[in-house]
């Protein structure tokens, strides 16, 4: 365990909260660590989370201490260690927010006394207090369904919610500092040279291997007539910045060559550090167009202007998988409901590039009136 900051009232509850699944779901359960770490008095919020997620964690203004999960298939003296620095915490209450028996078998033999989780399957049996969600019906985005186990927390502990009523708190979710987004935006600028006056549109064509994508030829196309439609308009079109993921490389080294061959101002990303490092890169872009992918649920997080591409499947669908940022700074396509749900070739990338770049446009009027 990894304390980062300490509670300020010795009556707050100790909290720990678990989502120890991938890096996009991670990123949607910041709303809900924000909400539980606004109440009053605030709880010292711990998470248990992956290796893999856990520089972000570590980046979260809203977590106190990180705690490691093993996994399953970490060795037996692994698993009871982890069990001994749960039985250690002191903790108050834990709050699964995606549930499995194994992490409700944790809890219950951890001892903490508030065992709260979502009312499905046989996990639920493992918890004193549950949620009725129904999220496999995916009526609501993901962050939304954390944020109301969040707030049914807090009620259980007795705190006020630190928010007018019936308000979740606003995006964004990473409030990073103005210095920090300029640092960020300034070292870009020095590495690829790149001219502030234009949009920084960042364009990540891998999915990790979790989600349905466009294909690297659609976001060609897909930049192609963003830059044809601002160009017609009379507007400077954006800087591209490809990223990548381990082991897609490749795919963004071939798409920003094939968008250098047509035209465009296209780079690839500098090497970042590790997933931290990566994540602060975000902040200097203006938009961040991916599938959904953890790195566009990152964008969210910062508020960025996010144009995601989804399946049409009830379980991955714009709506579920929707990024907490404004509604405004928010666009989401994927293909009409008479193709194949995974038929992203369906999708209609006029339109997305119409839409993107009206969006651009407010940027580069933004800049302009500055």
């Amino acid at each position: 365990m990894t304390a980062t900051t300490a509670s300020a009232d010795a009556r707050a509850p100790r909290l720990l909260v678990v989502r120890n699944d991938k890096l996009g779901d991670f990123m949607l359960a910041w709303p809900a660590l924000a909400a539980l770490k606004k109440a009053k008095p605030a709880p010292h919020v711990s998470v248990l989370v992956p290796a893999y997620t856990a520089p972000m964690a570590r980046l979260c203004p809203w977590i106190d201490d990180v705690v490691i999960d093993t996994g399953e298939q970490a060795p037996k003296d692994a698993q009871r260690a982890l069990l001994a620095t749960l039985r250690q915490g002191g903790f108050t209450a834990m709050l699964t927010l995606y549930s499995t028996t194994r992490i409700g078998w944790l809890g219950l033999r951890s001892g903490i006394p508030l065992r709260m989780a979502p009312a499905t399957k046989w996990a639920q049996l493992f918890y004193n207090r549950r949620v009725t969600q129904r999220r496999s019906r995916s009526a609501k985005p993901e962050y939304i369904y954390n944020l109301e186990l969040a707030e049914a927390m807090i009620q259980a502990l007795g705190l006020s919610s630190g928010q007018p009523s019936q308000q979740h708190p606003a995006p964004p979710y990473w409030p990073l500092a103005p210095q920090q987004r300029d640092a960020q935006r300034s070292a870009l600028g020095q590495a690829l040279g790149l001219d502030d006056t234009r949009p920084w549109v960042f364009l990540h064509p891998g999915s990790g291997g979790s989600a349905v994508n466009l294909t690297p030829e659609a976001y060609a196309g897909l930049a192609q007539g963003i830059d044809r439609r601002l160009a017609e308009s009379g507007e400077r079109p954006p800087h591209w910045i490809l990223t990548a993921g381990p082991g897609e490389e490749a795919v963004a080294d071939a798409l920003v060559k094939t968008l250098d061959e047509a035209g465009l101002s296209a780079y690839r990303q500098p090497a970042c550090a590790g997933l931290a490092d990566f994540a602060r890169s975000l902040a200097a872009a203006d938009a961040f167009i991916a599938g959904s992918t953890g790195p566009l649920h990152v964008a969210g997080c910062l508020n960025l202007i996010t144009v995601g591409f989804y399946p049409s499947h009830r379980s991955a669908t714009p709506l579920r998988w929707q990024t907490c940022n404004d509604a405004d700074r928010r666009l989401a396509f994927h293909p009409p409901t008479d193709a194949a749900h995974q038929d992203m070739s369906a999708i209609d990338l006029e339109a997305a590039a119409a839409a993107t770049a009206a969006r651009l446009r407010k940027v580069n009027h933004h800049r302009s009136t500055a």
